[in-house]
């Protein structure tokens, strides 16, 4: 019994290690011992004492390795610092998970470059293993390799991990071409309000997927006769609608034309994916996208998403509600021209270098300098729009903007039911925001902010709008229960702490 507990310890070591992309060497050097002995401890076969499983779970900052129920990860904030030098944006979140769900149409080795190490993809990644799907962290857990079995065991599903992740939904459009019946876990992810799946639905029933959800899962069932025989128009100009339509009609043996296609950075990225598995995507950043679809994919593919606007708006932010002067390297314009638009209007101080490529050869990048400004609020409403608009992720980041603008803005966040809602809470640091129904907030600037210590909102971008005005505040702030944060971003502390914030990383003990 006792060296059966030794496996089993062993390998909740070996997985929370691999998730940090580290090397037994690396997790050796953070102990103090030898690679050997961390092999045998991983394997199971050395007796390993308290004091050890603490300090391996303290290295590798795991919830899975703890002695006992670890709780809860939170951040202490001293605010008022000034931040400056210069930080890279990472791979965006968004594509990343789109491109994991279409690694599933290749029977091939996949290989996505610099994937962002954050809760979602390891959801993604609990799912993908417990139906036989082999990932690996490689290049010093920079890159991600992906093999998928000849088939997939649905019965195996991680249904624990898959509710905590709204991405699970992107399983339909690759899985339907795989299998013939299959259930899923309902989605999950923020706490947004009610979110309809039935534009997806609209989608993939062309392809002759039924779905009925019934105990919490999907259960689907796929009618090989039917084939799309007109242009699809998605009733939701969505991008994980657009992209389930897209990898269902990746495989689909002919041309699928999509109508009202959202042609947002994260489907972008996908469609230069399914280029890279052979499949051709005419209209690419577009709303009507012709795809050329191709019945078996059974290729070695090698893909590098592009940088993440939202966590670009985001430094941005960080650097507008400090009154710092920050440079935001590998910034993707296209994808961020209407905010830097409305922020000139309110008097932001910035330049920008020339162009240049991502790493997939296709997206344009940017460096841009933020300086301390005077900002003045806007004439109009902060508003989303499908992209080219104003992107629906950013408009939090402008009720903290707006905060440290001089007079009343109107900020109407239209898309979400609750979202609006948790932009009130900047109030306890010190904001001014009335809220006029659950979609609209007016702001009053500019904000004096004041330290507190509050629960994080459950959302993800307004969790982090309040994370950077405690940034703002003078003294020391506390946010409580962060993993909303963990979900989108990766090391955001440590990174913020590289340009002058003073972060720390704490658990109740």
């Amino acid at each position: 019994m006792a060296d059966d507990y030794l496996v089993r310890i062993g390998k909740l070591i070996r997985d929370a290690r691999q998730h940090r992309g580290w090397t037994q060497s690396q997790l050796a050097e953070a102990l103090g011992t030898s690679q050997s002995a961390v092999n045998r401890i991983e394997r199971g076969n050395q007796n390993i004492s308290l004091e050890m499983i603490a300090r391996i779970g303290e290295a590798l900052d795991s919830e899975i390795v703890s002695l006992g129920y670890a709780g809860p990860m939170h951040l202490r904030v001293v605010g008022g610092r000034r931040l400056s030098g210069a930080i890279d944006v990472k791979t965006s979140k968004n594509a990343c998970v789109a491109l994991l769900c279409g690694s599933l149409l290749n029977k091939g080795r996949t290989v996505l470059r610099r994937v962002a190490r954050i809760e979602e993809v390891y959801r993604l990644l609990e799912v993908l293993h417990s139906i036989g799907v082999r990932t690996r962290w490689i290049n010093d857990g920079v890159d991600l390799e992906i093999v998928p079995p000849a088939e997939f065991d649905m019965d195996a599903i991680d249904a624990e991990a898959a509710v905590r992740t709204r991405s699970i939904i992107l399983f339909l459009g690759p899985l339907l071409h795989r299998m013939d019946r299959f259930k899923l876990p309902y989605a999950g992810g923020c706490d947004l309000g009610t979110r309809t799946i039935e534009p997806h639905m609209i989608a993939l029933r062309r392809f002759g997927l039924d779905v009925a959800a019934t105990e919490g899962q999907y259960h689907a069932v796929v009618d090989r006769a039917v084939r799309p025989g007109r242009p699809i128009v998605l009733t939701e100009r969505g991008d994980t609608v657009t992209e389930n339509a897209l990898l269902a009609a990746a495989r689909h043996d002919g041309v699928t034309v999509i109508r009202n296609a959202s042609s947002n950075y994260m489907v972008q990225d996908l469609c230069f994916f399914l280029e890279a598995l052979g499949v051709r995507v005419e209209g690419i950043g577009t709303t009507t996208l012709t795809v050329h679809g191709v019945p078996v994919i059974d290729v070695d593919v090698d893909y590098s998403p592009s940088e993440d606007p939202v966590e670009a708006m985001s430094l941005l932010a960080a650097a507008v509600v400090t009154e710092s002067e920050l440079t935001v390297r590998r910034v993707p314009i296209e994808f961020l021209e209407i905010e830097l638009a409305v922020l000139e209007e309110m008097g932001l101080d910035h330049d920008r270098t020339p162009e240049y490529f991502a790493d997939n050869g296709r997206t344009r990048l940017v460096d841009l300098t933020v300086r301390p400004s005077k900002l003045e609020a806007p004439i109009d409403k902060i508003h989303p729009m499908p992209f080219p608009g104003l992107n629906i992720d950013n408009v939090p980041f402008f009720a903290a903007i707006a905060a440290s603008a001089q007079g009343k803005t109107l900020i109407h966040d239209w898309v979400y039911d609750n979202r609006a809602i948790y932009l009130t809470d900047l109030n306890r640091l010190g904001g001014r925001l009335q809220l006029l129904d659950p979609h609209r907030v007016l702001v009053e600037g500019p904000t004096r902010w004041r330290a507190a210590e509050m629960m994080c909102p459950p959302a993800l971008r307004p969790a982090v709008v309040v994370l950077l005005a405690m940034m703002a505040a003078e003294g020391t702030s506390v946010l409580r229960n962060v993993y909303v944060i963990n979900r989108g971003y990766e090391d955001l502390a440590e990174r913020l702490n590289s340009i002058g914030a003073q972060i720390e990383i704490f658990r109740d003990i």
